[in-house]
This record gives C-alpha cells, structure tokens and sequence, in this order.
C-alpha cells in the first residue's frame, strides 16, 4: 500500500483542516517500469515477426495455392481465414468443412493450403493471421481467370468481286478478364476495331471488327482472328477469301514459230482465266473485219495462206459476271523469201501481247543476207551503166600536127590553115573512157 502522511496547521491553510498526500512505494513503482519493459519487448518482437503472402492468380478449374509465411516466430499461432473471415485452418486444423482445402505444408514459419477446382466464388481476399499482441495480418487476393470460348469469325458476305470492301467480325464470349484481338491477313497484320461488354456474372464479351478492300492475289488468302489471353495460348479462328476477278487474257501464237510470211498459215490459242471462268471468249480485228476465211474454233484463231492485207491487229476479248479483258497480237505479213536460207539461229516470236505493249523482235538472218544482196546487185548494175555511158559519149579533139602549124610560115598562116584547111588532114583521135 502506498505510504499515508497527513499535515496540520500548516501556514496559509484553514485552521482545523487536514491534507493527505499519497507516495508510491518503491514496489509498486518496480512493477510498473517491469511492464512497460514488457510491452516494449513484446513489441520488439512482433516487429522482428514478419506476417508474409503473395496474390495468386489461377486459372478456373485449377489448384490455387496460398503461403503464409512467418519470420523470426516465436511459437506464435497462425491461421488462414476466407473472405468471409471463417477459419480454414488454425495451425495444421481445418475447422472449415470444405475439403477441396488441403494442408500442404505447416511448420513455426509457414502455412500453406491449397484450394483444389477454383471457381469464381472462390475469387477475394483471404486472410494469413498471426497471434501476437497485437495480432498481425497479410493477405493474398485470389484472382480467377477464365478463359474464352473458342473464337466465332463471320463475313458480311461469304464472296467479294475485286475492288469492293469487305468487313469481318470476330467474337470472343465469356472470359475474365476481357480478351484482345488481333487480325492478320496472311503475312499482314489488319487494324479492328474493338467493343467490350460485361455480363452479370463478371465475364465480358469482347467483339472487333475489321474492314479492307481486295484484290485478286487476296483470293485464297486466310484471315486469322487471333485471341490473347493470361488464361488461354494459341486461340484463334481462321477464314479464307473468295474473291472474283475479272479474267486474266493471253495470246499464245501456235503457229509459225518464226515471221509469218506470205503464204504461211497463222494459228493463234487465247489463253484466258479468271474467277468465275470466262463464260465467253470473241476474236476481233481491231478496225476491220476478220478475213472470210478464218476459223475460229472455240479459243483458236487460223488464218491460212497469209498475204499482206490480213495485216492488222487482232484481239481476243474474254468477259466473266465481273468484267471483262481482252489481249492484242499485231500481225504482220513479211514478203515470201526467195531462197530458203539455212536455219543459223532459232525461230524468233514476233507477238506484240496486251494493247500498247509490243514484244521486243529479234534479228532475222534471212533478211539481212537478202537486203545485202540487193545492195550488192544494184550496186554492180550501177557500174555497168556508168561503163555503157562514158562508152557511148567519147572526147575528140585535134593534136597540133593535124592542123598544119608545122607547115605554116608565120603564126597567121597557121591559124588560116586550123581554120579551113583541116577538113582534107588526117585526124589524131583520141579515146578516154
């Protein structure tokens, strides 16, 4: 007990009135400064215990697994505890009637348990808790993945004519979180556009759509509708173009294999694909009519014994339900060689394919020898008309004897002698050719 002193009369206070003062005895005060040594300590070593855990998320359908972990315990008791606060386990006991909650390892400074076949309700915050003064208490959020179903692609239309636009959209249903979406056509990554929607029950659906312009290389050519997910590896859906296109036209030139000469035969083949095929292929003559007596047989031409008037350009036209096209071979008729020359070279192609475009022809010995020729032989019937022309016009003139100078006396009488007198005289003639 404390110890009790009571004064009287002390100076400045009422006569008659007593004050009691209360001192601590040297005990009680031990004590107390024991306690709050205590509670420091205590403290110390809550500090020195450090309540450890992790998040964990799983894949729906999966095991889950959560670790409280304890440094530096001191015998003091952990315990896991769900959402709801019930206790999973205290120490290594599971109070919880719930046994996809399985022990998998306890000991002073860890507890794990694992949660077999996740569901969605099993998703929160559960609670790692330690007994000490004051207690202490970590927490791992269990977040549940779902993946989505598999993907659903659809086009606005299943055939597209070269040219147009076409759109497709891609749906990925029921995942958690939302998924993204990527689009490829073959090597070529496309740009969509995407909308998110979630359902009462956490899940999303995620949508995009995607819209190009094709071609006819794009005929054929998958499109893949490519899902990411945390939950879910290699999904896609994949969709391939069909494409129409006008036809694709080529004349192939059968025969000759060389210049088409006067009196050969011409035989040409119109090569033409497209999609749908071509339901219909005419041969033409650009500006003019087609010799009465071609043949034309299905996709051949033949013209046979070619002369200089078929000389022209002929056109084979190939429509389908998309368009149509059309290829140009000029014909060109050379004059019959006069000698057969022997071959030095292969048969050149002199085919001028597609309007406007003309092939590139090669050299023909055989016309040059004969155009050398010709030079030759008009170069030699020039000189014989040259020799027949200086023959005929001969130069004629008198040499000083013929006139008499020789004779005359003086220079008067030679000039009177060249003038008259040189009709009678014998003539010096000379000839130059």
């Amino acid at each position: 007990m404390p110890f009790q002193m009571s004064t009287t009369g002390v100076a400045g206070r009422s006569k008659g009135k007593r004050e009691t003062f209360y001192v601590p005895a040297p005990e009680h005060a031990s004590r107390r400064v024991e306690q709050e040594d205590e509670i420091r300590m205590k403290r110390r070593r809550v500090e020195g215990q450090n309540l450890a855990t992790d998040n964990v998320s799983v894949i729906e359908g999966e095991m889950a697994t959560i670790s409280c972990r304890v440094k530096n315990n001191d015998d003091s008791v952990i315990q896991l505890l769900n959402p709801n606060r019930q206790t999973i386990y205290f120490k290594d006991v599971r109070p919880l009637k719930d046994s996809r909650f399985q022990l998998v390892n306890f000991s002073d400074n860890e507890l794990r348990v694992s949660l077999s076949n996740v569901s969605l309700s099993d998703e929160g915050r559960y609670v790692c808790q330690l007994y000490t003064d004051p207690p202490q208490e970590a927490y791992a959020d269990i977040t549940v993945l779902v993946p989505p179903g598999s993907p659903i692609i659809e086009s606005r239309e299943d055939v597209v004519s070269e040219g147009n636009e076409t759109e497709l959209t891609c749906t990925a249903i029921g995942s958690k979180p939302a998924a993204s979406i990527r689009w490829m056509k073959g090597e070529e990554e496309l740009t969509g556009e995407a909308t998110v929607e979630e359902t009462y029950d956490r899940m999303f659906t995620v949508t995009s759509r995607v819209r190009f312009s094709v071609t006819k290389e794009d005929d054929g050519v998958p499109v893949d509708c490519i899902i990411d997910h945390p939950a879910a590896k290699d999904l896609m859906a994949q969709r391939h173009l069909e494409v129409l296109y006008k036809p694709e036209v080529k004349i192939v030139v059968t025969y000759p294999e060389g210049l088409t000469r006067e009196g050969d035969n011409l035989d040409l083949t119109c090569i033409a694909e497209g999609k749908p095929h071509p339901n219909q292929i005419n041969w033409l003559r650009v500006d003019e009519d087609v010799p009465p007596h071609a043949v034309v047989t299905g996709t051949d031409l033949y013209i046979e014994n070619l002369n200089k008037s078929y000389n022209g350009t002929y056109r084979c036209v190939a429509s389908n339900a998309v368009g149509e096209a059309y290829d140009d071979y000029i014909l060109y008729v050379y004059d019959a060689p006069t000698t057969i020359p022997t071959p030095t070279t292969n048969p050149v192609n002199t085919q001028d394919s597609r309007a406007g475009e003309g092939a590139p022809q090669k050299i023909d010995h055989a016309v040059i020898g004969g155009v050398v020729a010709v030079v030759m032989f008009a170069i030699l019937c020039a000189l014989i008309v040259l020799g027949r022309y200086f023959a005929r016009h001969k130069g004629t003139y008198f040499t000083h004897e013929a006139k008499g100078a020789d004779d005359a006396a003086d220079a008067d009488t030679a000039i009177i002698n060249a003038e008259g007198g040189h009709n009678n005289t014998d003539e010096k003639k000379e000839y130059y050719i």
